[in-house]
């Protein structure tokens, strides 16, 4: 029990040290924070053997079958690249300080509504050191402090990483500006009930690890929902142009939320299936779950070893993996119920040539993005010109979709009077 408390009180004293870097944040100007990141971006390139080094030890605990595997994964070219986004956000424009609407009454009192940081913010995450960066940039371009509760399996990648964002922050005395917490689970029910010291928690990870922060959290949560994606090839589709779509929505890059999990086709291009299939297939070794229609024109035509009857349970999860579930339908509006019972409200798509099926998808379907004739794989922040992104929203309230740095702010009034006072 005495542990226990000694534990406690150490979390807590690290979040009112970082509650109190919050308001010496304030004090940044946009080109001192930019400083920083491109101070972030040299270390990081500088120090690429070490940051492997503690990488390579957290994949050897893990399973390379494992689909977080990838996630977990840093090289080379990763670190480039994310040196390359720490740039990107230091270029962007502030989004503090903006002015979302003035006005002045009658009385004369003077009216200012402008944006400002959230405060704290926390995020709780799996096995994505990436996210360690990303997340650091974007909550300082945007004037918050940053709580990560990283898990145990990415701890040394993300214990080398934060100590060179400490490094980059010590010449401003904001060390406590980011703060990794303990990697211990216990650490978690702490900092989902540090109502005083965080303003906002973002979950990213696994539904479950969404469901248990949503669900045990008294402090608010911005939900970044898992990705059960869908794209539907209505009759009007051109299929070669949806052969690449899905190619690339399913193959790009298995472990991300935007991935692609189902396949709606219409019953008309059932005969065209295999040969859309075809290089899932023998190029990727993509796994599928057909329904019964589906199944009997991809047997004989689709790798046996890596084709199977569909049942209730492969509609309505995210694979994370190379595999990949086909569901049949006669009419798009069989499309259209299939996707609002399973899915996510992340990303979902249609390819159809006929502009009103395109505008009836649009008009129905509920997520966060939508798109015609494209790859779900574009549901990023950089490729929304975001620079990076904190998640996706699957929520509807104060933030959907890619979360970027106008997410990461609030709002508050100034009024400006001169003596003025209410009958």
């Amino acid at each position: 029990m005495e542990n226990q408390a000694a534990f406690e009180a150490h979390i807590e004293s690290s979040l009112a040290r970082v509650r109190e870097a919050s308001r010496q944040l304030a004090l940044l100007d946009d080109t001192q924070i930019a400083g920083i990141l491109h101070d972030l971006a040299d270390r990081s390139l500088e120090s690429i053997p070490v940051l492997l080094k503690a990488n390579a030890r957290d994949l050897a605990r893990m399973d390379p079958a494992d689909p977080k595997y990838d996630r977990l994964l840093l090289d080379e070219k990763r670190i480039r690249s994310i040196a390359a986004d720490l740039r990107t956000v230091a270029a962007l424009p502030t989004p503090l300080l903006r002015v979302l609407e003035e006005t002045t009454r009658p009385n004369g009192l003077q009216m200012q509504k402008i944006s400002v940081p959230i405060g704290v913010i926390g995020i709780v995450y799996e096995s994505r050191p990436n996210v360690t960066f990303d997340v650091f940039a974007l909550a300082l371009k945007s004037g918050n402090a940053v709580v990560l509760k990283g898990s145990r399996d990415a701890h040394d990648s993300n214990t080398a990483i934060t100590a060179l964002i400490a490094d980059a922050l010590r010449p401003f005395g904001l060390e406590d500006a980011c703060w990794l917490a303990p990697s211990e689970r216990e650490a978690l029910h702490i900092i989902l009930h540090a109502d005083r010291f965080i303003d906002a928690i973002i979950p990213r990870g696994s539904q479950g690890l969404i469901d248990f922060v949503r669900n045990n959290s008294k402090v608010p949560v911005i939900e970044t929902g898992a990705g059960i994606v869908h794209t539907y090839i209505d009759a009007s589709a051109d299929l070669e142009k949806s052969r690449q779509v899905v190619e690339n929505a399913k193959a790009r890059r298995v472990s991300v939320c935007n991935a692609l999990d189902t396949l709606i086709v219409h019953a008309g291009h059932l005969p065209g299936l295999p040969a859309l299939l075809k290089n899932l297939g023998e190029k990727y070794q993509c796994r599928l779950f057909a329904d019964e229609r589906a199944f009997r024109v991809l047997k004989g035509n689709y790798p046996a070893n890596l084709l199977e009857p569909a049942g209730e349970e492969h509609f309505g999860t995210e694979f994370l993996s190379m595999t990949m579930s086909v569901k049949t339908v006669d009419n798009l509006e069989e499309a259209l119920d299939h996707i609002a019972r399973y899915s996510s409200r992340h990303s979902e798509a249609i390819m159809a040539e006929e502009p009103a099926v395109i505008d009836r998808f649009f008009r129905s379907v509920d997520a966060a993005v939508v798109y015609s004739n494209a790859s779900t794989a574009f549901t990023d922040g950089g490729e929304f010109g975001f620079g990076a992104e904190i998640g996706i929203s699957t929520q509807k309230l104060h933030a959907r979709g890619p979360m970027a740095l106008r997410e990461l702010t609030s709002y508050k009034w100034l009024v400006r009077g001169d003596g003025q006072i209410r009958n």
